[in-house]
């Protein structure tokens, strides 16, 4: 990646830091002057002890969160994307299944996440399943309505001209679906992790960060409890990056006016 992209991504960053900072600042200037009790609201550095103290305990819960999260998170985009053309392809399949999608949304994850369970067991199944429903609807409307949004005109011309099928989908089609395409994948970058920590929540057999919320509410242990959600914190920042960098690569033309050297092989084959 040049160096002067890499400055472009990184730039934006520096306010959220400063952001966080003054929130840090102001929480720790609340502990103190508020006399406010550990086990109600811990200060930073106690917080950050903990961090340090249980460090092997949260990197693992992170790193089957993070797992639980990645998985499910590509299920759910996949499928979605895959309903969405085929929704486009044929009209009474949009017909009939867009009203049963739209109803579905009405019922909370979580009201579905003890069923899941008695359906797939105990393990990472049901775990994917609950993160994949989260990312399945938000991709399925954006990637249909960048369906729905292609110029008929330009639809009319590259069939005049002889295009296929497979031709009209991949180089009018799918370019259309980018942009509202990242829009749901960064929408529900953050929403999986709350996904993933509910599938933990009823349906762990080992580690995650949600399993050790658990544990930490049960014992009283604020500190504990904070550290966690630091680091869900984390996951959903990183899980938004990834997306951000997905979108750099696979669409190059919005930052530069010269298409990347793979970019060009890839648009350079004939139809």
């Amino acid at each position: 990646m040049p160096m002067k992209h890499l400055r472009k991504l990184l730039l934006p960053l520096l306010g959220p830091l400063a952001a966080l900072l003054l929130v840090l600042l102001a929480w720790d200037l609340a502990v103190r002057y508020y006399h406010i009790p550990p086990y109600v609201l811990p200060s930073p550095e106690m917080t950050w002890r903990h961090v340090l103290s249980d460090w092997a305990v949260l990197w693992i819960g992170f790193q089957s969160t993070f797992t639980t999260f990645l998985l499910g998170f590509v299920l759910g985009a996949g499928a979605g994307f895959l309903f969405a053309v085929a929704m486009d392809s044929t009209r009474w399949i949009r017909s009939v299944l867009y009203p049963i999608l739209i109803a579905s949304q009405a019922v909370p994850v979580i009201a579905i996440s003890a069923a899941l369970t008695i359906w797939l067991g105990f393990g990472l199944a049901p775990k994917l399943v609950i993160v994949a429903l989260v990312v399945f609807f938000p991709v399925v409307v954006n990637v249909l309505d960048g369906l729905n949004s292609v110029d008929g005109d330009m639809l009319n011309l590259v069939r005049s001209m002889g295009g296929s099928r497979w031709s009209i989908f991949r180089y009018v089609k799918l370019p259309a679906t980018y942009t509202p395409l990242f829009s749901a994948l960064k929408l529900s970058a953050t929403f999986s992790v709350t996904g993933a920590v509910i599938g933990e929540w009823t349906a762990s057999t080992s580690g995650g960060l949600g399993a050790y919320l658990l544990q930490a509410n049960s014992r009283l242990n604020t500190a504990g409890t904070f550290s966690a959600i630091g680091f869900l914190a984390l996951l959903g920042v990183l899980s938004f990056l990834l997306v951000i960098v997905l979108e750099y690569l696979v669409t190059p033309w919005r930052t530069s006016s010269k298409a990347r050297r793979w970019s060009r092989r890839y648009w350079r084959r004939s139809p």
